[in-house]
Formats: C-alpha cells, sequence, structure tokens
C-alpha cells in the first residue's frame, strides 16, 4: 500500500537502494523537499549523492524503493518522463552544441513544430523573470562558462521544471557570478520552485540553503536547519568524526630556481592574446600559487608550460637539480620534454578531456604514463595494476575494480585517479589546476597535504585555485 504524502512536498524518496556490483551507492536513503526550498545535498565523494540525484533525473532506475512527486508515486525510467515529471538536472558537465544559439540549445531535442521567433521571445520572459543575463541568440562558443551554466538553467525552465537539480553549479564560476546565481536560485524559490544543490563548499551551503541533508557512504545520516548548523558541524557529520580544518605549511628548504618563465606571450586559435609579457619563476621545493578570476590565462599558462599551447614570444627555461645552464623548452611538445629526462606532471582543469581516458578503468589510465617505456609489443601491467591499487587504497577512491570506466565514477574520485597518477610519477614539476575541484572537504585536505608532502621532497609545485583563502593558507608565493 503506498504511503500518504502531502503535496507541499515536491519529492519524496523512500528506502532508495542503488548496487553497482560490489558497490552500494544508495541503501535504502529517506530523503524529502519541498516545494519553494533550497535543499543542500553534502557528502563525501562517492557517498551516493549524484547517483540519488541521477535516479530522479531518469538516467538510472532504483534497485528498491519509490519515489513520489508532488504526493503521487511516480516511476522515472527514462530522462523524458523526469523531464514530464517537472524535473530538470542541471549537471557539473555542459551538455550544450557549441555551435548552436542559446536558443537552439534550449529547444533542441523537443518534439513538434518549432518557431526559434517565439522560442527566443519565451526565453526572454523566462531571463527578465528570474534574473538571467544572456543572449538568446549568441552562440555557445563565444559565451563564458556562466553563459553556458544559465543556458542549461534555461533549458530546464523552458521544459516546465519545477524541481531543479544544480550539481556543483559553482566549481567553475567566480565569486560575483556565485553571488549571481545565488540570487536567481532565491528567485526561483520565492516563485515555489524546488532546488537541490549538490556542492562541497561549504560557506556556500550557510550561505544560500535552507536546509542541509547529508550522506555518508551510501546513507541518510540525516538533516540540520542551516541556521543551525556551521562549517564545523557540517565536515563532522559527513565524515562520520571530528575532522581538523587546518593546512599545515612548513616552511620551504633548498628553495632553488626550476623552471623561468620570461616575456611568455600566447594567443589562441582565434588570435585573442591570452597571456601578455609574463615573467616569473617557479622554484624547487615550494608551492607557488597561481589566482586569478576563471578565465584569466591559467590555463593557456600552464599548458605552455607543458608544451600543450603554442608560444608565440619569450622563453620557458628549465633548471634540473644540478644544472647551472637551462634548457628552453619553448616549442617542445610533452614528450620531447620527457625525451629530454624532464619529469613534469600536470593536473589539467578539463579531468576527462584532457587529463584521463573516460571509457578506460584506473589500471588503463595508469598505462597512459608508462605504455612507451615497454621493451617488447606487449605492454606491461603489472606496474600500472599496482599503482592504480596504491591510489585506490591511499586516495580512498570509490570505485567496483580499477577496471571499471573512470566516466562512471564521481566527479570527486575521477579527481583522485589523476591527482594521484601525476604524484606517482615523482615529478620535478608538479603543475595542478583546480586539484580540488569537485572534492568533499575532507579530501581537499588530504590533496593539500600531498601537495606540500611533494614540496617538502623538493618538487616545484604549482597551484591554480579559485578559493584565496586555501592560496593564502597553502602557498609560499602567489
Amino acid at each position: 500500500m503506498s504511503e500518504e504524502i502531502s503535496a507541499e512536498i515536491a519529492v519524496k524518496c523512500s528506502g532508495i537502494t542503488k548496487v553497482f556490483g560490489s558497490v552500494v551507492a544508495n541503501d535504502g536513503i529517506d530523503l524529502e523537499v519541498k516545494y519553494g526550498e533550497i535543499l543542500a545535498l553534502l557528502g563525501e565523494n562517492g557517498s551516493g549523492k549524484t547517483t540519488l540525484m541521477n535516479m530522479l533525473s531518469g538516467i538510472y532506475h532504483p534497485d528498491k524503493g519509490n519515489i513520489y512527486i508532488a504526493g503521487k508515486p511516480e516511476a522515472i525510467n527514462s530522462p523524458m518522463d523526469s523531464i514530464e515529471l517537472g524535473i530538470g538536472m542541471i549537471h557539473q558537465h555542459f551538455k550544450l552544441v557549441d555551435v548552436f544559439t542559446a536558443t537552439e540549445n534550449i529547444v533542441l531535442g523537443l518534439e513538434g513544430k518549432l518557431n526559434l521567433a517565439d522560442a527566443s521571445k519565451k526565453v526572454r520572459e523566462i531571463c527578465e523573470k528570474y534574473g538571467f543575463d544572456i543572449d538568446p541568440n549568441q552562440k555557445i562558443y563565444d559565451m563564458s562558462v556562466s553563459q553556458k551554466q544559465t543556458v542549461e538553467i534555461v533549458k530546464v525552465l523552458y521544459r516546465g521544471a519545477d524541481i531543479l537539480i544544480l550539481d556543483e553549479p559553482t566549481a567553475v564560476l567566480t565569486p560575483q557570478e556565485t553571488d549571481k546565481l545565488f540570487q536567481i536560485m532565491r528567485n526561483m524559490k520565492a516563485d515555489g520552485k524546488s532546488l537541490i544543490i549538490i556542492t562541497h563548499k561549504l560557506h556556500e551551503v550557510l550561505e544560500v540553503s535552507d536546509r542541509v541533508a547529508v550522506l555518508r557512504k551510501g546513507e541518510y545520516i540525516g538533516d540540520v536547519m542551516t541556521k543551525d548548523a556551521d562549517q564545523q558541524s557540517l565536515t563532522d557529520m559527513m565524515v562520520g568524526r571530528s575532522v581538523t580544518l587546518n593546512i599545515d605549511r612548513p616552511d620551504p628548504i633548498n628553495v632553488t630556481p626550476r623552471v623561468v618563465v620570461d616575456g611568455l606571450t600566447v594567443y589562441d586559435e582565434l588570435g585573442v592574446k591570452r597571456l601578455s609579457d609574463v615573467s616569473f619563476t617557479i622554484n624547487a621545493g615550494e608551492v607557488l600559487g597561481i589566482a586569478g578570476i576563471a578565465g584569466s590565462g591559467q590555463r593557456e599558462l600552464l599548458e605552455s608550460i607543458a608544451g600543450l599551447y603554442p608560444i608565440s614570444s619569450g622563453t620557458v627555461t628549465y633548471y634540473g637539480p644540478d644544472e647551472e645552464k637551462g634548457r628552453n623548452l619553448v616549442g617542445l611538445d610533452p614528450m620531447d620534454i620527457r625525451k629530454k629526462g624532464i619529469a613534469m606532471s600536470f593536473v589539467p582543469e578539463d579531468r576527462l578531456g584532457m587529463g584521463l581516458v573516460g571509457s578506460m578503468g584506473m589500471t588503463g589510465n595508469m598505462m597512459l604514463r608508462s605504455w612507451r617505456k615497454g621493451k617488447s609489443p606487449f605492454v606491461n601491467r603489472r606496474d600500472p595494476e599496482a599503482l592504480a591499487k596504491r591510489i585506490w587504497d591511499e586516495l580512498d577512491v570509490v570505485t567496483p575494480s580499477t577496471s571499471f570506466p573512470v566516466r562512471r565514477m564521481s566527479g570527486g574520485n575521477v579527481q583522485k585517479v589523476l591527482v594521484g597518477r601525476e604524484i606517482a610519477q615523482s615529478p620535478s614539476v608538479l603543475m595542478t589546476a583546480y586539484a580540488v575541484r569537485g572534492l568533499d572537504i575532507n579530501t581537499s585536505y588530504t590533496i593539500y597535504n600531498l601537495l606540500t608532502e611533494q614540496k617538502m621532497k623538493g618538487v616545484a609545485v604549482v597551484y591554480v585555485g579559485e578559493d584565496l583563502d586555501v592560496l593564502l593558507e597553502l602557498c609560499d608565493r602567489i
């Protein structure tokens, strides 16, 4: 017999269980969200947050349990079912066609005869109602990250969503863009919409949500009114024990120049100048922080040093531990740099596009770093498998096996695999772009400590981050 559910409750999950192989992603979860409420869903990486939301959005189907929407039991077997029930999920990785306009992306996949002029008018009306700032006729490739995210949100509102799920919506936004998004979320809440936000940034949870629900290792731990919570209490709920939120920063020792960048200027493929006459030194034995709002040239800077981006003018000179005369890296690709005996590791911003192959497991992705070392036609699988197992254990990666495709892992676990692999190369230079993006607070501190360990081993560490408080705590120079 189905239980009586108040129609004020937008979503109720009752006893939801989902299993992947030997991993219980969700274990009997009970959760409810009201209309006109912002609920923050918290938990460590792999605690089952995205899996639970993917069942609401029709990507997965629960093995056990019931989902009620507006008081009625519903079977959500596909994303189309979810949309028809007024549920819209805005994913961490945008699903947009770059060469289409905002309006074309918003109506893409809708049935029936489409009139783009009418659609464009409706898009403008939605934007005015909630405070969005996009041009319906602008191409996606001309948009900033926050504008692309806006298109994704307007897309689900256009389809009539009353329940919105936002997965890590602020991961790529500047503080100003985040404030703007939060105001829009408050406008949607005032209009009676239900919002579920998945985020690891606890100060944002405290700022924007009405209530916080916590998952731990696939189980529902409980909820708390946001006004009664603080960062420490939420962290302790997530982890299950008291956690110290401090970054240890020992003084650098034996600081020597490792990479000297002088007068670096680069242009992108459209001829836009991305870096203009940039000069600085990366020292061995210290963490150099690079600050700046997203899109200020951080990606181009790291890729230029790593040999992945063409340099118009300037020099990048590498000094080995016992080398007085430096070696110029301009014009070399990553393979050339490695052939010269320079151990450089790079954790890119785009983890599944540039860092890892999504269809391969942990072992396969470890082999990407070692396959050229093989002395026969057969690839050595033993060392990569051992390394994958070590990272699995030491960084507590949640995955059924080392052969499980990384694209099916949670975003935070993908990041652990990537950072673990690069640190395991014993590099002399370790460059990281947003190394803790999408990581829960406990794992973030594990990564900060790993970077500090590398620094104390004499590695030159570059840390590009968006959190100024962390940059000030972790880095020796910024």
